[in-house]
């Protein structure tokens, strides 16, 4: 909700616990984010905020915010040629909310300049994902389009080297180069990266496991990758 605020999100009204007076921390960073921009508040008892929030978890607050508005592929790209060089989330299919949050999450953190989603058999961008996104969703741009392999073919005319992310890469991770104009495809949690994506992409990459388990889930898989990305793009040591 803060982040919501800080980029002037259309909130349409809060609730805010009674009784939460002298509010510090977040709470009253939120409450003088909304009275900056005159978005209505009342105060409420508890069981009104659970009954608002329904099984979500809140902290004494709740927004009720306008419906986050995804982009169609040709309004990402807009954002991309203005970008000499630029570092995409692709994802295939990930249906789970709390995944897609937290790669939306990810996107945020590793400086990606957009996560693109096929609008079938994906999660869409709803109060759970833009919950478990810890306000990502206000900031990263997200394409919703009608077939991915077409866009990995208009990525790679335009310059892109497209990566899979798969449990038997043909590289590791950290032996490629992330710099300059690359994509990133991501594999939905159960069934990964599907063929006919994963053949249209320049090469495939893994991430070495020595446990058990062999796999890794979307959003931590995403998390790996993506910020080694960000060390070799910034030198960062």
């Amino acid at each position: 909700m803060r982040e919501a605020l800080r980029a002037h999100r259309a909130l349409n009204r809060i609730w805010i616990q009674e009784g939460a007076d002298g509010v510090q921390g977040s709470l009253k960073e939120i409450v003088a984010l909304a009275q900056a921009q005159a978005v209505p508040m009342a105060r409420v008892p508890r069981r009104r905020l659970d009954q608002l929030a329904a099984q979500l978890a809140h902290q004494g607050v709740v927004a009720q915010l306008s419906p986050v508005s995804t982009l169609s592929w040709e309004g990402l790209w807009e954002q991309l040629e203005t970008q000499e060089e630029a570092f995409l989330l692709l994802l295939d299919r990930v249906q789970d909310p709390q995944n897609l949050g937290a790669i939306l999450r990810v996107a945020d953190g590793a400086g990606a300049a957009g996560v693109v989603i096929p609008e079938r058999g994906s999660a869409g961008i709803t109060a759970a994902v833009a919950k478990a996104s810890a306000g990502a969703v206000s900031w990263v741009p997200v394409a919703r389009v009608t077939n991915l392999v077409s866009v990995i073919g208009k990525l790679q005319q335009a310059g892109y080297f497209v990566f899979a992310a798969t449990q038997d890469g043909e590289r590791l991770y950290y032996d490629v180069d992330w710099r300059g104009k690359v994509a990133l495809v991501v594999g939905s949690e159960g069934k990964g990266v599907r063929p006919l994506v994963r053949a249209r992409c320049d090469q495939t990459v893994r991430i070495p496991m020595v446990g058990k388990l062999q796999s890794l889930n979307a959003a931590t898989a995403a998390a790996v990758v993506a910020f080694e990305a960000l060390r070799q793009r910034h030198h960062v040591q």
